[in-house]
């Protein structure tokens, strides 16, 4: 593919990519004629407190919850009556560090495998994910905007999306997945497949970033994701490495910000993660290597920390003896000083999976929240999952697609809604097995699973 070529089939995957993103934010709002739904008896956990209310019935109109009562609610006509008996309702569940496109194929498929088909395989899981529970998720990584489009458009039943497009890293940054036979780098030239296609963007100066952030913006992101260090599944990127200087973080900050939208970066180590903050950074994801005088800097600074308690069969998946194996073994033990930290200094914390490369990893989403107990109880690591993430999705401001209240059960938010066979704030190994416990799954007002 020449020059010439090269930029009219990235000007032709933008043009297509605005128009999915603008049909998307236009069929938002369901039509005026949506069916309605109405819960009976059932406790609710509203994706803030710490105990389910007193038995209730909750209507739905629309996409959005109308009417929450303990006085009995009279169905009109037309309207889906489920009787709960006591069961459980709350919010539908929200995974704020998802890979929606990487889930599925291996390092090479993602990047060199037919498009085509990786793209069918991400629809599949989406509708893997919906039915675990995750209503929402927010992508941190990949070239999801095709697939939020179809999920929105009602052609593939998947979780509302907030993506971040392609990540943005450095070259040999943490997301750089080339060879190094496609090096030396021309500034201005020929792309790589991995850019070609929307996975990850390289950036090398702040005039650089500018214009691969203001590219997602373009597209619909509603948040930014840069690599501000070395990570595990990268081949080139040693962890200690910091990628962007201050100034590369501080422009993306600044174009992000005149979009009234932020940026997240990906970063493991104190040195990473205080360079981030000082050019304006909102959030920080992992930081799993970071010490006690950057813990009391992010909770100074009202920063946010979206941690992943990932799980041992992550860090198995990468062969003995590898280079990303290394790199694991080296971050893993800092999970669990990372999440006393967290507790210790009172800081905002998102919860997310990471899951990467991996379908049988993927299954477990419900478990990988319900091993939140190691720190926190059943009723913080559910709402950690709901009302609080959430909150970090607010952060987006008018670049939400889905401007309204998700999280929580209360009148006016969104109908994203489960209703769970027993009490998760006694027992959160319920959400570990979504396929029985999670008797209905219900998003956008909409029900996608009813086995009553």
């Amino acid at each position: 593919m020449n020059l010439v070529s090269q930029r009219f089939f990235v000007a032709t995957l933008t043009f297509v990519a605005v128009g999915l993103a603008s049909a998307t934010r236009a069929q938002v709002s369901p039509p005026a004629n949506a069916a309605a739904s109405l819960f009976q008896n059932v406790r609710i956990f509203d994706g803030k407190g710490g105990s389910l209310s007193a038995p209730s019935n909750v209507l739905i109109k629309g996409n959005i919850i109308q009417r929450i009562s303990t006085e009995p609610i009279a169905p009109e006509q037309g309207v889906t009556v489920i009787a709960g008996n006591g069961r459980t309702l709350m919010p539908g569940l929200i995974d704020a560090h998802w890979h929606a496109m990487l889930i599925r194929p291996g390092p090479a498929g993602a990047i060199v495998g037919n498009i085509g088909y990786n793209n069918i395989e991400a629809g599949v899981e989406a509708t893997d994910t919906l039915m675990r529970g995750f209503t929402t998720v927010r992508d941190v990584g990949g070239p999801v905007f095709g697939l939020k489009a179809a999920i929105d458009s009602g052609l593939v039943p998947g979780p509302r999306i907030y993506p971040s497009g392609a990540f943005i890293t450095v070259t040999g940054g943490h997301g750089d997945f080339r060879q190094l036979s496609e090096l030396p780098r021309t500034v201005g030239g020929m792309l790589s497949r991995m850019e070609q296609i929307g996975g990850s963007m390289v950036a090398d100066s702040p005039d650089e970033v500018r214009v691969r952030v203001r590219e997602q913006l373009m597209q619909g992101a509603s948040q930014i994701k840069l690599t501000g260090g070395g990570g595990v599944s990268s081949p080139f990127s040693p962890i200690d490495a910091s990628t962007f200087t201050e100034p590369e973080l501080r422009a993306a900050v600044e174009a992000a910000e005149n979009w009234g939208t932020y940026v997240t970066v990906h970063a493991f180590t104190s040195a990473a993660i205080q360079r981030s903050i000082a050019a304006g950074v909102k959030c920080i994801e992992h930081g799993f290597l970071m010490d006690e005088a950057t813990a009391k800097l992010i909770a100074d600074k009202g920063i946010w920390l979206s941690l992943q308690p990932l799980p041992e069969a992550l860090r198995e998946g990468f062969s003995e003896g590898s280079v990303q194996r290394a790199k694991a073994d080296e971050v893993w033990p800092g999970i669990a000083r990372t999440y006393e930290l967290a507790k210790k200094y009172k800081i905002k914390v998102a919860w997310g999976t990471d899951v990467l490369f991996s379908q049988a990893l993927a299954q477990k989403q419900g478990a990988i929240l319900a091993s939140l107990v190691r720190w926190y109880t059943p009723a913080e690591a559910l709402a950690m999952a709901t009302g609080t993430n959430a909150d970090l999705l607010a952060l987006s401001g008018k670049r939400s697609p889905y401007p309204g209240r998700l999280g929580v059960v209360e009148q006016g938010a969104f109908a994203d809604l489960l209703l769970v066979d027993g009490n998760p704030l006694e027992n959160i190994d319920l959400i570990a097995d979504p396929a029985k416990n999670f008797k209905v799954i219900m998003k956008d007002g909409r029900i996608f699973k009813n086995t009553l």
